[in-house]
């Protein structure tokens, strides 16, 4: 979809659809509603006070304007209560307004900006909000689907500004909100492929497209390359497979490679599929752990979003690829692991395959020069069972560190809630035979899982952000812009970070 600004006066859009918004509460419509609502004879406020029109957050109305406008209908959608409004209802609503358009079957759309008037946001935020709103809230991922779609997606949508002073500072919001969605859909897709697609090899291609196109250095480690650099831990995952393992290393250098600071470490897991080893899953929602490489593909995501916003940062970002598998040659429990720190463990479950193959990633990293070190895995059940499908949980050993984490979550509308990494739960990790086991047991799994990855951050400043829930919605749900299944979630708060950290 092409977005565009231009100084328009709503009310004279001559495309097909017009999206205009209203407050709960508001019994008289003002700004671009209320030039709507007077060129339609007081349509708007007919139904508000019929009780029909309440502004409810995420509601559509349509009116067919019968040529009182060039736009042949207007949807007003609900932005909920004016204390509640947040630039991440923003992005709900031009979801919601957008999807309703390609329902109807329109083509030319125009918006206002909701929020940057009566709303009191900043208008670049909030540009960019309703730009990753909106084509966050299009996607779909059909291309395996041979039938016709019901609608095709609107081919343009004009966002509407009376002033044009404020023309430059919404087209920088559109072009920031386009890089920052499309990167999140791009990681979409790679979740959403399925394990006989995304295999450690397409992902290891994939990197070097977007290092050619993103003008970003790329390094593909092999199996022989993680041998003699004695990464056990990422080879004992991979060994009862027949993909080869990868690991993807994408440099960033917008500081330049004389920056004295270590490079933020983005980490993302990818595990291409996970049967579970010998530990095998259970059949039922097997097909779903094609989703099991969703950190990794947040990684790809948010370095090719960095490239394009070009922050003072060196980064890099660091993607483990393997597939889980079962066989004569697989990882069994009982097995004791060499990691390329030199730390051993004992293999208690080959189904806790994440944190083995983040353990080296986070030691490459930190050869690298590396700090802080962030990553992202769809690591445990177990911090479902605790926040559910709505946060991230966030383990660290550095609360500032954390802060910033937290406040780039915030600001690319992604939930994220701290949990504890309390020296005690490490006792559930000891082994009799090994410097520890890789399962902790039933309880506290979440943080157990963290603080075995968090051993070989040994003194870096490091965030495990645990997305087992948040990369993919709720059981049979979506959000308003949030389709079925493939989330692309810490994509858009790692490159908000990096932004927040650079220079």
């Amino acid at each position: 979809m092409k977005i565009t600004v231009q100084a328009l006066n709503i009310t004279q859009f001559t495309g097909d659809t017009v999206i205009v918004n209203l407050f709960e509460g508001v019994t008289s419509p003002g700004g671009a509603t209320g030039a709507i609502d007077k060129a339609l004879d007081g349509a708007i406020g007919q139904l508000i006070s019929d009780g029909e029109l309440k502004g409810k957050l995420n509601t559509t109305t349509v009116i067919h304007t019968f040529g009182k406008i060039p736009a042949k209908r207007v949807i007003i959608v609900g932005l909920g209560k004016p204390a509640d409004f947040t630039l991440d209802r923003v992005r709900q609503v031009a979801a919601t307004a957008i999807k309703a358009a390609r329902r109807l079957g329109a083509k030319s759309v125009a918006t206002v900006v909701h929020g940057a008037g009566i709303g009191d946001l900043d208008p670049l935020q909030a540009a960019q909000a309703v730009t990753e709103g909106t084509l966050l809230g299009l996607y779909r991922f059909k291309k395996y689907v041979t039938k016709p779609l019901d609608n095709d997606d609107p081919e343009s949508l004009t966002i509407a500004e009376l002033d044009q002073a404020k023309l430059a500072v919404l087209q920088q919001g559109v072009w920031r909100g386009t890089v920052y969605a499309e990167a999140t859909n791009y990681a979409r897709d790679l979740v959403n492929e399925p394990g006989n697609v995304a295999t450690p090899t397409y992902l290891a291609d994939q990197a070097e497209a977007i290092a050619r196109e993103f003008e970003l250095e790329v390094s593909i480690l092999e199996r022989r390359q993680m041998e003699e650099l004695g990464m056990g831990s990422i080879l004992a995952v991979a060994q009862g497979s027949e993909q080869s393992p990868k690991l993807i290393v994408l440099r960033y250098w917008g500081a330049g490679k004389d920056d004295k600071r270590p490079p933020l470490a983005l980490i993302g897991k990818a595990v291409t599929f996970d049967s579970g080893g010998i530990s095998i899953k259970p059949a039922d929602n097997m097909g779903e752990m094609k989703g099991d490489m969703s950190g990794g593909a947040a990684v790809l995501g948010a370095l090719r979003a960095i490239a394009q916003l070009k922050p003072k940062i060196n980064v890099t970002g660091l993607v483990p690829a393997v597939e889980n598998m079962p066989s004569g040659k697989a990882s069994r429990p009982g097995d004791i692991v060499k990691t390329m720190s030199g730390k051993t463990y004992e293999i208690i479950s080959t189904d806790a395959e994440g944190r083995m193959i983040l353990a080296d990633a986070l030691t490459y990293a930190r050869r690298l020069g590396c700090s802080p070190l962030i990553d992202a895995a769809t690591l445990t059940g177990a911090i479902i069972t605790a926040l559910g499908f709505e946060y991230t949980g966030a383990f660290t050993n550095d609360q500032a560190t954390l802060d910033k984490v937290l406040t780039a979550a915030k600001a690319a509308g992604e939930k994220v809630w701290p949990m504890p990494t309390d020296e005690a739960y490490k006792e559930q990790l000891e082994s009799d035979v090994a410097d520890m086991k890789n399962v902790g047991g039933r309880w506290a799994g979440a943080i157990t899982g963290a603080l075995f990855i968090g051993t070989f951050a040994e003194g870096t400043p490091w965030v495990h952000l645990d997305i087992a829930g948040t990369s993919k919605t709720g059981p049979g749900k979506d959000g308003p812009y949030q389709p079925k299944f493939g989330s692309g979630v810490m994509t858009r708060t790692f490159a908000a970070l990096a932004e927040m950290m650079q220079a």
